[in-house]
This record gives C-alpha cells, sequence and structure tokens, in this order.
C-alpha cells in the first residue's frame, strides 16, 4: 500500500483534509474575512441605530459587535470559534474596529486578524419623521363617569403612561404627538393603536372603569383601508377603598372586574361582584382620601381606642372581622361614626 503524501508538494504525512500537508493547508485557508469599511445609519435626531428593518439603542460596542457579526464572513468549516474585538473611536462619525478571530479548522489551530472602519452616515428615522410630521394613529380620551376628574386624578392617570413608555422603549411607534386638556378631562394623540390598546387595559387593570373603541377611515394605502382608532376611557366615580352605600347596603370597594367593582362587606368576608349599570345609584360615603390611618391605645377581643388626629379625641371602634393582631387601624367616618375598616392590610383595599 503506498504512503498518503501531500498532492500539492509531496510532503509526507501528517495528511489533512483535501490531501495536503499542514504547510499546503494553511496557505489555501482562509479562515475569515470582511470588508475595510463598514456603512451604518443612525437617526440624526433620536440617535437609535438603523438594525435591518428596525432601529435599537446600542451603544458603541454594541453596535461595533453586531455589524462585525453581520459583515464577518467565517470558513464554514471552522469549529470552537473566538471572536476578540476592539473599537477606537475616531470622530462622531467613524470608528476604527480591529478584530481578531480564532478557531479550529480540520484540527488546527488558525487565527486572523482585521482591521475595518465604520463609517455612520445620518438619516431621520421614520418613528421621528413621523413624530415631526405630527403622525398619530390613536386619539385617547380621558373621562369620568357624572363628574369631572380632578387634578391630582389626572395627573395619577397621565403618569401610568409614563410608566408604560418607560417599560415599552424598544417599541418606536409608542410616543406621544399631542395632549392636553379638553372639557370635561384630558386628550392624547399616540403614535400607534397597539400602545392605546395596551395603556388602556392598563387604566381598567388598576382604576376599575370601561373604555369603548371606535375607528375612523382616513384614507386608503395599497387598496386597503387607513383607519384612525379612538378610545375613550371612563373612570369610576370611586376608588378601591372608597366605602360606598348602594340601595340600603354599604360596602367597600376591595377590587375590579371586567364589567364593574367588586364591593366587601363591612362586618364579613362576602363579597360581591357588581356591574357599572348596578352602580349608577351608588353613593361615596367615605372615600379613600378621608380615611386614616390611627394607631391603637387599648384593645380587647372586639374593640379598640384609638385617637383621632382631627379632633385629637378618644374613639372607641370595633376591630374589622379580618384584624390579624396589627398596632394601626384604618378608619373612616361612615354615617357619622367612625369606623375600623377591613381589608386595609389584604391588598383589597387602602395601602
Amino acid at each position: 500500500m503506498t504512503d498518503e503524501f501531500c498532492i500539492v508538494c509531496g510532503s509526507p504525512p501528517p495528511i489533512y483534509e483535501g490531501r495536503l500537508c499542514e504547510d499546503c493547508l494553511r496557505k489555501r485557508t482562509h479562515l475569515s474575512k470582511i470588508s475595510d469599511r463598514i456603512q451604518q445609519n443612525r437617526c440624526s435626531k433620536c440617535n437609535l441605530h438603523q438594525i435591518g428593518v428596525g432601529w435599537a439603542n446600542d451603544d458603541d460596542l454594541a453596535i461595533a459587535e453586531r455589524r462585525i457579526r453581520e459583515n464577518l464572513v467565517i470558513l464554514a468549516d471552522a469549529s470552537d470559534v473566538d471572536l476578540q474585538l476592539s473599537v477606537e473611536t475616531i470622530d462622531e462619525r467613524s470608528s476604527r474596529i480591529n478584530i481578531d478571530v480564532r478557531a479550529s479548522v480540520f484540527g488546527l489551530e488558525f487565527s486572523d486578524s482585521h482591521m475595518t472602519l465604520l463609517q455612520t452616515s445620518d438619516v431621520v428615522c421614520q418613528t421621528c419623521s413621523r413624530k415631526d410630521g405630527a403622525y398619530f394613529e390613536a386619539e385617547f380620551q380621558i373621562r369620568s363617569t357624572g363628574r369631572k376628574l380632578s387634578a391630582d386624578e389626572l395627573s395619577e392617570v397621565r403618569a401610568t403612561l409614563d410608566e408604560m413608555l418607560g417599560d415599552s422603549s424598544s417599541d418606536p411607534m409608542f410616543f406621544v404627538t399631542k395632549e392636553g386638556p379638553v372639557q370635561g378631562g384630558w386628550d392624547l394623540q399616540l403614535g400607534s393603536k397597539s400602545m392605546a390598546r395596551i395603556w388602556s387595559r392598563k387604566l381598567i387593570q388598576r382604576f376599575g372603569g370601561s373604555a369603548k373603541e371606535t375607528s375612523t377611515v382616513i384614507g386608503v394605502k395599497d387598496g386597503s383601508e387607513v383607519t384612525r382608532l379612538t378610545i375613550s376611557y371612563r373612570k369610576p366615580a370611586f376608588s378601591i377603598g372608597d366605602v360606598m352605600r348602594l340601595k340600603k347596603s354599604v360596602w367597600i370597594v376591595v377590587g375590579w372586574q371586567k364589567d364593574g367593582p367588586i364591593l366587601g362587606s363591612l362586618k364579613n368576608n362576602q363579597r360581591v361582584g357588581k356591574t357599572w349599570r348596578d352602580m349608577e345609584k351608588s353613593s361615596v360615603i367615605c372615600s379613600n382620601d378621608d380615611q386614616l390611618e390611627v394607631q391603637i391605645l387599648n384593645k380587647d377581643e372586639s374593640a379598640a381606642d384609638v385617637m383621632i388626629p382631627v379632633d385629637w379625641n378618644i374613639a372607641t371602634v370595633a376591630l374589622p372581622f379580618d384584624y390579624e393582631g396589627e398596632s394601626t387601624l384604618r378608619i373612616g367616618m361612615v354615617e357619622d361614626s367612625w369606623v375600623a375598616l377591613p381589608y386595609s392590610s389584604k391588598g383589597g383595599g387602602p395601602t
């Protein structure tokens, strides 16, 4: 049997892939390659970098790594690839990237070094273009049922949108085009329908109430109708923790369901769900804002003495049915008497 030899130079074993010796294999193997110049786009207004059809808020090192992985071509037969790079900023639009590549090819260790120039062109992304053009897909109306929303209520409701935007910064269409007070509430123009619907669900989950959606055709594009969404959110006239009179009974609002509030009895653990229609003839007799947290001075098995910070008198109140030894009580004036309220420490009432 004839011994193996390199088909190029005739060298004896060891012989590798393609019947080549190590020297000939190395001469004919290119571990990696990359262009000496890479071009990218960056929005001049928001500084996001274009990534495919989207935009990303990457720092210099992260965007350099992304561009190298997009442009660096590594031999298909390479394994155990190790990629190291360093970034040298030249100016606002140019960076020099040094790349070191190590890998195993056919059982041999290979390494490459490259230097490429990353050049940045300023453009305007679609989102910023739409913002500048007063673009919006949805109108959002904040109202209340049968009353005018207070400035504090509007501020609290509006703050939930900022919270949502902070959690959803990766969606470029989540922006506010215009907003301001109107008769009876607050109106906003929002960048996307999705943003409006998500916020609507969050408001209902947190404050209760209802939302009504309507769509208006504003044009035609590529043969399809273009619509604008309007969501009218109505905040209920009461909040979690409010003590309510409904018909001849007294309840406390402890939560929300899809079609109305969940009411809890002041006497026991009974809870009932009511619709918004059921609540039309209800009234708030002690709001959450008017309730007080007081220290227990003395107590027995059924009652406690507390000091009322309004007039500094001592009052005796029955312990709520869910009392579990806390040092404080939440009290409210209900039908001309101070009452210790249940649910205060159970997550269903005020905290």
